[in-house]
């Protein structure tokens, strides 16, 4: 099997990370997303969403979508981490704030740095207001992880998770969006500090 991605971005590094937790190798090939090999018509019969990363297993079956290929990998590789969460309680709560992370922190970050910049103007319509108010929504919504961190040790309680993991990748990406987890962050700062002590994201 291998994984079809571009290893700077976001989606890709939280696969990789998740691996690593895992102790898991896989081979990689690289797509030039800039040059749009995620959009020719070869590529769109692995990925219908046209997006990386791709997992192509062996027998010619593609996942796409990151957290589906997290999954995959998850279930299909015995191990001791419950990253996606051991009880069926601790599994609702992962998902809970998987998805608040996901919808109200990745999602508009990537509208922010999409239409503020330009980034792919040669192939979508970016519309600068739209960016502004997506880069507004996500200054607001780092006080509401900063709060939810002040009462437990990781975002879906009290063990490491793939929530922990997306919100890392996150943190990464707001220095683009002129956006940093600073001093009026304290309890995402503490949980700052302590994913950087983790060997997968090293």
């Amino acid at each position: 099997m291998k994984l079809l991605e571009n290893s700077a971005t976001p989606s890709a590094m939280r696969v990789a990370i998740f691996l690593k937790e895992l102790g898991i190798e896989v081979e990689r090939e690289q797509v030039d997303t800039r040059a749009a090999e995620n959009r020719t018509e070869a590529f769109l019969e692995k990925a219908p969403n046209g997006l990386i990363p791709v997992l192509e297993l062996d027998d010619g079956t593609h996942i796409c979508e990151s957290v589906a290929i997290c999954r995959y990998f998850d279930a299909s590789n015995e191990n001791d981490k419950a990253l996606f969460g051991r009880t069926p309680l601790e599994q609702a709560r992962v998902e809970m704030w998987h998805r608040i992370v996901e919808l109200q922190g990745v999602v508009p970050a990537f509208q922010a740095f999409r239409n503020l910049t330009g980034f792919f103007s040669d192939r979508e319509n970016c519309v600068k207001a739209w960016g502004e108010e997506s880069r507004e929504r996500l200054a607001n919504f780092l006080p509401v992880v900063d709060k939810h961190l002040g009462k437990h040790e990781w975002m879906a309680g009290d063990h490491f998770t793939i929530v922990d993991i997306t919100l890392w990748v996150l943190c990464g990406f707001l220095g683009r969006l002129d956006l940093a987890v600073d001093e009026s962050l304290p309890n995402l700062q503490r949980w700052h500090q302590q994913m950087s002590q983790r060997p997968s994201v090293q």
